[in-house]
């Protein structure tokens, strides 16, 4: 079934922003971009989503593995004991973590990734050698990108931060790709009136994460 996306500001990347614009989406590719109005006389039948803020691309972390095997994600029943936040270093270090909570920290922390509007992780050649981190995220959906083009000077290891934007880059530097038709479906929204109040708010303020036309994450 044919889906439209829209919000009051897309930003594809690559292209003049939309006002009001909107991108529809048949199985997993983007089938359209542009004004609202021309995109919904397009396709009358299409489900609509309306949502607040901006809509952009899906974002890629450069650090997909690090925060997931260097970093311990805190199951919920765990949150008075040790905190909502990742953690690592001498916190980790101190944890007696078996292979079962390894595994759910994995899943936790590919959900977290979801709710800052990340469809892609960069690794590589394009793959994790590390079985459990290699089955979670092909469960996930999320891709799994090279990791040429990554800009110097990146805080690998320097702190666990689940949010792209933490590289201080810009908008096009932090999506994996722009919208465009015939692309990968996945996309992102956040509260953010445009790109930079987006960058300075910071991935947090995501929305949505949709992955190949999937709906995997919403906030409201």
């Amino acid at each position: 079934m044919l889906t439209i996306h829209a919000a009051p500001l897309v930003l594809p990347v690559g292209a003049a922003p939309l006002p009001d614009g909107a991108v529809a989406v048949d199985g997993g590719r983007i089938a359209a971009l542009g004004p609202y109005d021309e995109v919904v006389a397009a396709a009358p039948g299409a489900r609509v989503r309306r949502w607040p803020g901006v809509l952009t691309p899906g974002l890629r972390q450069w650090h997909g593995l690090w925060l997931l095997r260097r970093c311990y994600h805190p199951d919920p029943r765990e949150y008075d004991e040790l905190g909502e936040l990742p953690l690592w270093g001498e916190r980790l270090a101190a944890l007696d973590l078996t292979e079962t909570r390894w595994s759910g920290s994995v899943r936790r922390g590919l959900q977290r990734m979801l709710r800052h509007g990340t469809t892609a992780l960069a690794s590589p050649g394009a793959r994790f050698t590390d079985p459990l981190v290699a089955q979670a995220v092909a469960r996930s959906g999320l891709s799994v990108v090279p990791v040429t083009g990554a800009p110097g000077g990146m805080l690998l290891g320097d702190h666990p931060d689940l949010d792209p934007f933490s590289e201080g880059l810009d908008l096009a530097g932090t999506v994996h790709g722009p919208l465009e038709v015939g692309a990968r479906a996945d996309l992102a929204v956040f509260d953010a009136q445009d790109e930079a109040t987006l960058t300075a708010k910071g991935a947090g303020a995501c929305v949505a994460t949709v992955i190949e036309g999937r709906l995997l994450y919403r906030s409201r």
